[in-house]
């Protein structure tokens, strides 16, 4: 399964990640920073990526739009960088179970 982290989280964390969510990426290392988040979901549904975000706005793009692509809201608040990746790495599990099994569109962690 692989990641794409929403521009609010940082590219350093994916040297971090890439062991469990492999060929993950982030917008900034793709390109994309000045994208709309209607293209960013369009990528990541072509690509099959899983958007990694904070914002609800995704949320919302997959509750109306359904999936793919899926969505992880990361709902910690305002955390550093080793905390975000700690916390996708310790939830690995339950990403793929959640994400793959039972085909949800749209997982939240907090």
């Amino acid at each position: 399964m692989k990641l794409l982290l929403d521009e609010n989280l940082s590219r350093r964390i994916i040297p971090f990640i890439e062991a469990a969510f492999p060929e993950s990426s982030q917008i900034a290392l793709l390109g994309m920073e000045s994208f709309s988040d209607r293209a960013v979901w369009e990528f990541a549904r072509e690509n099959n990526f899983v958007i990694v975000t904070k914002d609800a706005d995704f949320y919302e793009m997959s509750t109306l739009y359904g999936h793919p692509p899926q969505v992880i809201w990361l709902r910690s608040g305002n955390v550093k960088k080793s905390e975000i990746t700690q916390t996708l790495l310790n939830n690995q599990e339950l990403i793929e179970k959640s994400l793959l099994e039972e085909g949800i569109s749209c997982l939240e962690i907090y």
